[in-house]
């Protein structure tokens, strides 16, 4: 299937590793130019290595406006208009409803809400200019399915959620379209994390919180990034042309 991003700019967040990396390497395969962004220098150096002299990795904190903003404007300067733009970031801190501090919460609003909203404010005026554009929101399986060891990032993913279909309905008439991938559980060093925070919590392995994990699933094994990677690109392509305001769980 042709998917049509050859020559296209895409804006990836956070795609210096896992689903984002893996992401920027899909489209760039296809074709585009790809603009991502990362905050670690040694992952930062990495990427640009493994991503090419074409492509362009830059230093950004998703939680700072005028990085963000930055980062849009160095783009559209040295590669063009970015018209596919994925929304992306580690998550936020974990803990239970009534565990969770207020400075967490305003962290967490910050890197996984506010961020996605600068993205769309600082790049729908070239795609409706464009008449084209596409919007790919990476959250996660708990907008559906909430988490008691992930409140923060199951509230304010199901928000996105929401968000999206708003987006969706208000941009549509510009050929824009707006959808959510939720990858369920996933080989990154997130999900690491998380099976390291839930071994600790029940005196047990990491591999045993693995293989506890991987039960559950249809599939029986963990995605790999490529596999969510595949998806997005599918929604960023002239073939999705028709399909907005979706929440895609890829589990």
């Amino acid at each position: 299937m042709e998917l049509g991003l050859q020559g296209k700019v895409a804006l990836i967040a956070a795609g210096t590793r896992g689903i984002g990396l893996a992401t920027a390497k899909v489209l760039a395969s296809e074709g585009a130019f790809v603009s991502v962004c990362g905050i670690s220098p040694e992952n930062i150096k990495a990427a640009q290595v493994e991503l090419g002299p074409k492509h362009k990795v830059y230093a950004c904190d998703l939680r700072k406006r005028d990085q963000i903003q930055a980062w849009v404007e160095s783009t559209r300067k040295d590669l063009g208009d970015p018209l596919i733009v994925v929304t992306n970031t580690g998550g936020p801190a974990a803990g239970a409803a009534t565990q969770v501090t207020d400075e967490q919460w305003i962290d967490g609003f910050e890197s996984t809400l506010l961020n996605l909203t600068r993205m769309v404010e600082f790049t729908i005026p070239a795609m409706k200019n464009a008449k084209y554009g596409r919007i790919i929101h990476l959250t996660s399986l708990v907008a559906k399915d909430p988490n008691p060891l992930l409140t923060i990032s199951s509230t304010l993913r199901t928000g996105i959620s929401a968000l999206s279909r708003l987006q969706a309905r208000e941009l549509g008439e510009f050929g824009i379209t707006v959808n959510c991938v939720l990858p369920g559980h996933t080989e990154t060093d997130r999900q690491t994390h998380l099976l390291e925070i839930r071994a600790e919590k029940n005196q047990t392995s990491v591999d045993q919180e693995y293989k506890k994990a991987s039960a559950e699933i249809p599939l029986k094994r963990m995605a790999k990034a490529n596999e969510i990677a595949n998806m997005i690109a599918f929604l960023s392509s002239t073939q999705a042309s028709y399909v907005t305001g979706a929440q895609i769980v890829v589990d």
